[in-house]
Order: C-alpha cells, then structure tokens, then sequence
C-alpha cells in the first residue's frame, strides 16, 4: 500500500454516512492509529493536521480498512460535531441533479473549482482556518524567532493592544491611502484578531454561527 499520499475515506460508524475525504501520509497514519484520533496531510500547508484540534469537532476512530488495490483507506469515526467546515455535519452536501441527464453549468464551476492543482490557494474559508490553525501551533511550538509566540507571552493586555493599533491603522489608511494599503491592513487587524480569538479559546466556528444567527 503506498502510503506516500493516500486518499482517506471518513465515514460515520453508526450511521455509515460519507463525513469528508482527506489525505493521509504514513506518519499520520501511525499518529492516527497511536492516539486513536484521526490525522491528515494538509497539501496546502504541507503539514500534519489533527482534525478538531482547534474547532473541537474531533473523531475517535472506530475501525480503519483499506480498499483492494490498497490505494484508498476507509476509517470509521465516532464524530463530534460537524465535520466539515462550512458548519455541515458532512462534506458531501452538494447535490447534482443527475436524473435530467444535464450536468448544470453551476455544479459544473463548482466541480472545476474543486478539481483545481492542489498547489493552488485554498478557499477564502479555509485560508481563515488554516490562519488559526498556524497561530495555535505557533503558540504549542514555543518558537523564539514567532512573532505571533512572542506576542502571546506578551498576555492578553499586549494582543488588545495591537488589534486597537491594527484597527486604528485601518481607518487611516481607509481614509487617506490607496485601496491596496488598506486591504494590507485589514488583512493585519484580521491576524491579530485571530490571535485574540485563540488567546480566549474563541473558535471560528464561534464566530460563522453568530455572523449565521444574524441573518434575517
């Protein structure tokens, strides 16, 4: 079975529905079956992720199978919470009307936008959660030369400090300089603003169900 970069299967244990497909490498493989958790490879941060690790949406596994050719594995979880995201209790909510026998052209775009070089950027979505993502391992890292480390052992009052300075920035640049200046500071006041987030224990999630709540 190559493991260099497998596709993995999520499925739920009880209920046999399809959560998510991810990908697995041999060391997340081990780590996967070491913790009883379940741990991908990320292609677009080229590192190992723990699913739920910073959303709480983890899954226990409860059973691993490999497919015939041993190029696909397929692993059983007990989930918690939602797996995927956008807020979704699976991946796979998308559906194509197939009995028209027409592949519509807005599932078309959404096919081509998804079957894209993985070397490409993320959805704007999950470059938010990877942003917090690289701030929480920053911080577990410990690194001397992290700006954002060296900003959390700052504490709390320092990390406020710099989101007043970061929006303050915002509004100046809002007013008196070119668009570009300004989306480079609101880009600024939106990484501070994770960093409070993750010093409070603040999830993203947190933040799509309330934006969500608000809808009228």
């Amino acid at each position: 079975m190559n493991l260099e970069l497998i596709p993995t299967i999520i499925q739920d244990y009880k209920t046999n529905e399809v959560l998510m497909l991810a990908y697995m490498s041999k060391e997340s493989l081990k780590k996967s079956i070491e913790t009883g958790t379940t741990w991908f490879w990320s292609r677009s941060r080229k590192q190992l992720w723990n699913k739920g690790e910073t959303s709480g949406n983890t899954q226990t596994i409860k059973e691993i199978k490999y497919d015939c050719d041993g190029d696909t594995l397929l692993v059983k979880v007990e989930q918690k919470g939602n797996a995927c995201h956008t807020g979704n209790i699976s991946c796979f909510f998308n559906e194509i009307d197939f009995k028209n026998k027409t592949l519509n052209q807005k599932d078309f775009k959404n096919l081509k936008g998804s079957l894209k070089d993985s070397s490409k950027a993320p959805s704007n979505a999950e470059i938010l959660y990877e942003l917090y993502d690289v701030v929480v391992l920053r911080i577990e890292e410990k690194a001397s030369n992290s700006y954002t480390y060296s900003l959390h052992k700052k504490g709390l009052d320092e990390i406020i400090k710099k989101v007043g300075e970061e929006s303050v920035e915002v509004m100046l640049s809002s007013k008196h300089q070119a668009k570009g200046k300004t989306v480079y500071e609101i880009a600024d006041l939106i990484y501070h603003l994770i960093v409070l987030m993750v010093e409070k224990k603040i999830k993203l999630d947190d933040i799509f169900k309330e934006l969500k709540s608000r809808k009228k």
